[in-house]
This record gives C-alpha cells, sequence and structure tokens, in this order.
C-alpha cells in the first residue's frame, strides 16, 4: 500500500504566475472542479522540464544512453578554463544574464520566399535597356527606343563608382585654377597671411592665474605687505605719468600765452636781443706810429738758392706724407675690419639677447603692456584690501575684484582677441530746430 500523502491546502495564488482563485473548499458543480482543481505538481514539472530545454536544448528522457553519456579515458586538459571561477565581485545582473538559453529565439518576421527567376525584375530591366530590345511600358505599349536611356538604369558604370577609392580626404588641398570672369577688379582682395607665427603660440600663461597669496581673507603679513608695495608701485607709476601729461599740458599752454606777446615786423617765435650801447674812445694824439723796417733785396742766386731749398722741403714733406698715409691706411683697414667684427658680433649678441628677453617676457606674461593698434593691452588691476578692511573670516568677507573684466584682460593678455577699451556711449545733443508755417508767422521774435 502505497504511503498516504499529507494533505496541503491550495494557495489562491500559483508560484509560475498563474492568476489568483478564490478559496472553494466545496466542488458540487463540474465547472468548479475543473476550476478549482490543484495543477501545481503538474506546472512544476513543466517547468521542470523548460528548465531542462533551455539548458540543453532539448528533452533528457528523449535522448538515447550514448548521446547522455560517455566513458572519458584520457581526460580534458582544458577543463580548468572551461570552468567558471567564482568571483566575488560579480554582480548578480551579470550572472543572471550570463545565462543564455539553448533554445533559439522567436522571431516576428516571416521568411522571405525565394524568387522562382534567378534575374530580378530591376536586372531585367537593365539588360534589356542594354540591348535595345523593344520594352513594353504601361497599356502594353512599346517604349521608344531613343528614350531607353532616360530612366534610373544606367548603361555602364558611373564615374562615382569608377573613381572610388581614389579620393583621399586627408590629403593635402592641392592648387585650384581660378578662371577668370572679369570681376577680379570688383571682388575683394583676400587677406593675405603673414608668415611669422601667430604670437599666441609662443604664451605660456594660463587662462586662470593662481592668485596671490595676499589676496586671501587672512592673508600672512609678508604676503600681504608685499602685495601692499606691488599695488602702491604701480598706483605711484600712474601718478607720475599723469603729472607729466599735466606738465606738458602747462608747458603748452605758457607756450601759447608767450606766443600772443609778438613784436611787430618780426616772424612769430624770433626774439630781438636789445642792442647792447658801444663806447668808442679815439684818440689819436696818443696813438704810437710803429716803424718798419724795410727788407733788403735779394739777388738772383740767392733766390734760386731758396727756391731749390724750398722745393727739396716739399718733396721730403710730400714723401713723408705719402708713406705715413699708407700706414695708415693698411693699419687703419685692419683696424676697421677687427672693428666691424666686434661691432657686428656685439650687435648680433645684444640683438639676440633683445630677443630672448622679449621672448623670455612674452611666454612669461603674453601681450600684458604692449601697445596694438589703437590700444594697449592692461596689465591687470590688483585686487588687494588695505589691513583694516580684511574680514579675517568667511562670514564678514566682500567680493573684491571682477571675473568678467579678469576673464576679458585674460583673453587680451593670450592674444586671443585684440584689445579693446570700453566705448562710453556719447549723449545725443538735441537740437530744436524751428520751422515756421506760412499761416503762423511771428514777427515779434528776437
Amino acid at each position: 500500500m502505497p504511503p498516504l500523502k499529507p494533505e496541503t491546502s491550495k494557495s489562491a495564488r500559483s508560484a509560475l504566475g498563474a492568476p489568483s482563485q478564490h478559496n472553494q473548499p466545496s466542488r458540487k458543480g463540474k465547472k468548479a472542479w475543473r476550476k478549482n482543481v490543484d495543477l501545481q505538481e503538474v506546472e512544476a514539472g513543466i517547468e521542470e522540464l523548460r528548465a531542462e530545454e533551455r539548458a540543453t536544448g532539448t528533452f533528457l528522457h528523449k535522448q538515447q544512453d550514448d548521446q547522455l553519456f560517455v566513458v572519458d579515458v584520457k581526460g580534458d586538459e582544458k577543463i580548468r578554463t572551461k570552468l567558471p571561477k567564482f568571483k566575488s565581485s560579480e554582480l548578480t545582473s551579470t550572472k543572471i544574464l550570463a545565462q543564455r538559453s539553448a533554445v533559439p529565439a522567436v522571431t516576428s518576421r516571416p521568411a522571405v520566399k525565394k524568387r522562382k527567376s534567378p534575374l530580378s525584375y530591376e536586372d531585367k530591366d537593365r539588360l534589356l535597356r542594354i540591348s535595345k530590345r523593344p520594352r513594353k511600358g504601361p497599356f502594353n505599349s512599346v517604349v521608344d527606343p531613343t528614350e531607353f536611356g532616360a530612366g534610373s538604369a544606367a548603361f555602364e558604370l558611373t564615374e562615382a563608382v569608377k573613381s572610388s577609392g581614389a579620393y583621399d580626404p586627408w590629403a593635402p588641398a592641392g592648387p585650384v585654377e581660378e578662371i577668370k570672369d572679369g570681376l577680379e577688379t570688383v571682388q575683394p582682395k583676400k587677406v593675405k597671411i603673414p608668415a611669422h607665427a601667430h604670437p599666441r603660440h609662443k604664451i605660456e600663461v594660463p587662462a586662470i592665474l593662481e592668485p596671490h597669496q595676499g589676496t586671501s581673507y587672512n592673508p600672512p603679513a609678508d604676503a600681504h605687505q608685499e602685495l601692499l608695495l606691488k599695488a602702491h608701485g604701480i598706483e605711484e607709476k600712474r601718478v607720475e605719468k599723469a603729472a607729466k601729461l599735466a606738465e606738458t599740458k602747462e608747458k603748452i599752454d605758457q607756450a601759447t600765452v608767450e606766443a600772443g606777446d609778438e613784436t611787430p615786423g618780426v616772424p612769430p617765435g624770433m626774439k630781438l636781443d636789445e642792442p647792447v650801447p658801444i663806447d668808442i674812445d679815439e684818440d689819436e694824439d696818443s696813438a704810437e706810429v710803429i716803424s718798419k723796417k724795410m727788407p733788403e733785396r735779394k739777388t738772383k742766386a740767392q733766390r734760386n738758392k731758396a727756391a731749390r731749398v724750398l722745393a727739396q722741403k716739399r718733396a721730403l714733406a710730400e714723401k713723408a706724407r705719402k708713406k705715413s698715409e699708407t700706414a695708415l691706411i693698411n693699419s687703419g683697414v685692419s683696424l676697421l675690419r677687427r672693428t666691424a667684427n666686434k661691432t657686428l658680433s656685439a650687435r648680433a649678441i645684444a640683438q639676440e639677447a633683445r630677443r630672448a628677453a622679449v621672448e623670455e617676457n612674452l611666454k612669461r606674461r603674453g601681450l600684458a603692456g604692449q601697445k596694438l593698434g589703437r590700444h594697449t593691452v592692461p596689465e591687470g588691476e590688483v585686487d588687494v584690501q588695505l589691513g583694516e578692511d580684511l574680514s579675517e573670516s568667511l562670514r564678514g568677507l566682500k567680493p573684491e575684484g571682477n571675473l568678467f573684466r579678469d576673464r576679458f584682460t585674460s583673453l587680451q593678455q593670450r592674444a586671443l582677441i585684440e584689445p579693446r577699451v570700453p566705448v562710453i556711449p556719447k549723449r545725443r545733443k538735441l537740437r530744436i530746430i524751428e520751422y515756421e508755417k506760412h499761416a503762423w508767422k511771428r514777427f515779434d521774435r528776437e
């Protein structure tokens, strides 16, 4: 006698997702009996068969023994690499996705039926166009043979297909042949790119500079004092420049005032000195008469001898002069060459030093302080607070500086944009123009 199974009550909801049923202990009718029958064991068996099919691709009880079992004599050497390794870091979702079913997926797309004819309609139409045979069009009409090539089908390969693979998009662009159409003088000329490198390629100034320690809300004393001295130096230079400008303006005004005091009959800008009286005392009586001794007249022989001596002296002097000039020229040429070489080398060294200094300044500071065009690139303001203005806490910190001004100045210093100055709009001067109509003339107007 088989053992009796313990009585189990049917749950309202199935474990496999079947719709829940109301508990009904009595099954008087046939319909109620079929509805409330317990199918959990059947569903569990069917689910077990489905799991076998997902894992192996078929049902195990339908396989033969030789397909299920094999006598392993040698063993698999690669079994260690094939066995799954336990990984504590592997996610549960990854493990679930790794379980692939051996049953192929169900597709909703119907299988495409093969054409009976090996030639498609398009290929047949193209071959008929090439052979120029009579083709029938709509309503069994014969198409004109002169219009065979008017459709989309091509007789031969297109130029795009023939030249495929020859175009290299990364190759350098070749010279473009310009076709002159007679409008060269009307069209604007292209801006010629300079041969030298752009200065922004040599600038290594970062976009956002690291702030000085003295700008902190609670800075060190040395850093704060250093930043104060720097700001004081910049302000002092600015005051000196303003004073020089005021002095120059004052000199110009003074010169304008002095130009007004002009002497009539004298060109503007010219001054006449006052005449100084000269006292001339002529005393004819006190003048002494000095008597000159007349030289004796030389003879002809003495004159000839003096001429010969003078000619010899002149010849010796000319010879000595030529000798000294020759020596001076020889020494001067060598000295000039040495001096020129030294001057050129010193000039080249100085020029190279200046160029290196300019490049270093350009690399370190950018274009700050240099004039480009009409305006000068600003050097940037020093944002510093006085000792009594320091908050020493974040709660009492006040904003200092202007981020937009800093970004705009940085773009100018790094040669990304040209230097600009704020344009203050001028107030329009409204000039009232008064018109008189003929019917309303005012004769009493001033």
